[in-house]
């Protein structure tokens, strides 16, 4: 039975959020946290349908949305209403494989983030993560839902890029403008899966090698990388330590540790993973392999920042600006959030901003 209620009696500035799950006692433990931290519950409701009512009726600022529901389930409903009533959704799934690939589905269908539930259920889970649960809600709150849903309506738009640049090396930029090897490294988080894919699919094959650190956990980010070899001319795989690559391929930093460039010799780069340090708020941490492969790599260099809530990035981009790399960020008009390429760009370490479709042909261009 779907419930409209207000917690907290409305404080100002706070999000206005509905929880949408089958289990009675996972809606109230959700709630319980988010009126805890100052989050505005408005309603809630037990599966799809409902939560299409809930949402329409109360105009929520985000939902909070379950997978696997009976009736309606979360993807269905997450597509209905992105046609029905746009809103910010945060998609709640389980932390494995399974719960990785619906998750993306979820993305594709319009959700702006997720929330991965430690070990896959909930209660006393969900409890010991409720920081970064109310962070994550916050965030999707202020997230641009235009950008965040802007290929959606266009599913033809990626396989375009895709086909145009694969194996095309002059497809989309001149790559040609590359002088000698070129790495790549990129830094996303919060509406980063999409752009990361978009960037990618874009990007033609060049004398280069890319790193993308997307703040995902440890499940998520093997069929991360999957899911870009698919739409992509490179070759991307999930790093492991000690991993290689060369020109042509993408390593994608593993969840749970952070990636560093360990070594560079002829072109092909090494990386070490690092599960020890507990000094960053993020990991994989954009910050770690942005200072690593500015010590270390001395031929070309483009740091990218691309959508995502917090800072991380921010002293990495500026460690690469100032060993010689060239450095760019998406612009805010195009960002999901706008939040690591503003940190970048307040650090003065950014050459140049992007819209997220123009970033590609930035980075081969040879051009800030």
């Amino acid at each position: 039975m779907s419930r409209t209620t207000d917690r907290r009696g409305g404080r100002d500035g706070s999000p206005r959020v509905v929880v949408v799950d089958d289990s009675p006692f996972m809606r109230g433990l959700i709630g319980d946290l988010l009126s805890d931290a100052g989050v505005t519950v408005v309603g809630e409701a037990g599966d799809g349908e409902e939560a299409l009512s809930v949402v329409a009726e109360t105009r929520p600022d985000v939902v909070t949305m379950d997978v696997e529901m009976p009736g309606m389930g979360g993807l269905e409903a997450v597509e209905r209403l992105m046609e029905e009533t746009p809103t910010p959704v945060l998609m709640l799934s389980a932390h494995t494989d399974e719960g990785a690939e619906v998750t993306f589905e979820a993305l594709d269908r319009g959700a702006v983030d997720f929330f991965a539930k430690p070990g896959g259920e909930v209660s006393t889970g969900v409890s010991r993560e409720s920081e970064r649960l109310v962070e994550a809600v916050r965030s999707v709150a202020g997230a641009d839902l235009d950008a965040a849903t802007r290929e959606r309506d266009d599913p033809s738009a990626a396989a375009s890029r895709s086909s145009e640049s694969g194996g095309d090396p002059g497809a989309g930029a001149d790559a040609a403008d590359v002088d000698g090897p070129l790495t790549v490294v990129i830094a996303a988080s919060t509406g980063g899966p999409n752009a990361v894919e978009r960037v990618l699919s874009a990007l033609p094959m060049a004398d280069c090698r890319v790193v993308v650190v997307q703040h995902m956990p440890e499940a998520f980010t093997s069929r991360f990388a999957d899911r870009l070899d698919a739409a992509s001319a490179y070759d991307v795989r999930e790093a492991s330590d000690g991993a290689r690559i060369g020109a042509g391929e993408v390593l994608v930093a593993r969840g749970g540790s952070h990636t560093l460039i360990d070594s560079y010799r002829s072109g092909r780069l090494r990386v070490k993973l690092d599960e020890d340090d507990d000094s960053h708020t993020v990991t994989p941490a954009a910050d770690v392999t942005m200072r690593s492969a500015a010590e270390v790599i001395d031929d070309p260099l483009v740091g990218v920042v691309l959508t995502g809530m917090g800072s991380d990035a921010a002293e990495g981009i500026r460690a690469m600006a100032d060993a010689g790399a060239r450095t760019l960020a998406q612009s805010e008009d195009t960002c999901v959030i706008y939040g690591m390429p503003k940190r970048a760009v307040e650090t003065g370490g950014v050459d140049a901003v992007y819209d997220l479709d123009d970033v590609a042909g930035a980075i081969v261009g040879g051009e800030a």
